[in-house]
């Protein structure tokens, strides 16, 4: 469910981002504007004045920290995950033996669940939906953040004018490459039983190209940022885990 929610997630970034995107400001009205975004986008110029008007090292410099910021979630769902895969067993046995569909033998399945969950330090609220509705608010409010930050559009970094699309388009092709490199990692033992999953791999990051090629190049640049960031992390999870795995035997 989560890796879905992801997915459609992004997709909606790209469904609003064709919305309005008029600049913020102290003046711009509603919750989301005033609230979220606004906040953001004065986060992004205090930064960005610290690093001299680098609004590329600014974008670079707060979305890996927003992303260590809630990778706590990440840590403890990931912790979640690796506890119910040992329990599977043991779960499969009680949904065995409740089979039942009538109410009363639904119940006896739920505490039977819990008590098995609760045994072994499993929070099954961690492995769902709500870690994910906890990130999204912020992320989202970063990315239009970005977009309607006007000042942002006014500076280059690199090669490229950040208000405007990369004339080289390697933001673009290097979007599309780190978004099928963390697909992959991050994916990698759901896809393989999961054949929609592993086609939605190949999807995602042509999507990201179309998409990125004419987008303002400060977009891709944050997109590339928060996948090497989340490549990394996966790598680091991955080792920590075959480690604890071999400490095991």
């Amino acid at each position: 469910m989560k890796k879905y929610l992801s997915i459609l997630s992004l997709m909606f970034i790209f469904i609003l981002s064709g919305c309005n995107n008029a600049p913020i400001t102290a003046e711009s009205t509603g919750v989301w504007n005033h609230f979220f975004i606004y906040p953001f986008s004065q986060l992004i110029q205090l930064v960005a004045a610290i690093f001299n008007d680098n609004y590329g090292l600014a974008i670079i410099f707060l979305t890996i920290i927003i992303r260590f910021l809630i990778m706590p979630l990440t840590l403890k769902q990931t912790k979640n995950q690796e506890k119910m895969k040992k329990i599977q067993p043991e779960i499969k046995l009680l949904r065995d033996k409740y089979s039942g569909k009538d109410r009363e033998t639904q119940l006896k399945l739920q505490n039977e669940l819990m008590t098995v969950y609760k045994k072994y330090e499993v929070n099954p609220i961690s492995m769902g939906c709500l870690p994910l509705l906890i990130q999204m608010p912020i992320l989202f409010a970063f990315y239009y953040a970005i977009i309607k930050t006007k000042e942002i559009a006014l500076h280059n970094f690199l090669w490229f004018n950040l208000g405007s699309a990369d004339p080289l388009h390697l933001l673009p092709i290097l979007a599309a490459l780190t978004t099928f490199v963390q697909f992959k990692l991050s994916t990698s033992e759901v896809t393989e039983a999961n054949p929609q999953m592993k086609m939605m791999g190949y999807v995602m990051p042509v999507i990201i190209l179309a998409s990125a090629w004419k987008l303002s190049a400060v977009l891709p640049l944050y997109w590339i940022v928060g996948n090497v960031f989340l490549t990394i992390q996966n790598v680091v999870l991955q080792k920590i885990k075959r480690k604890t795995a071999s400490n095991s035997f």
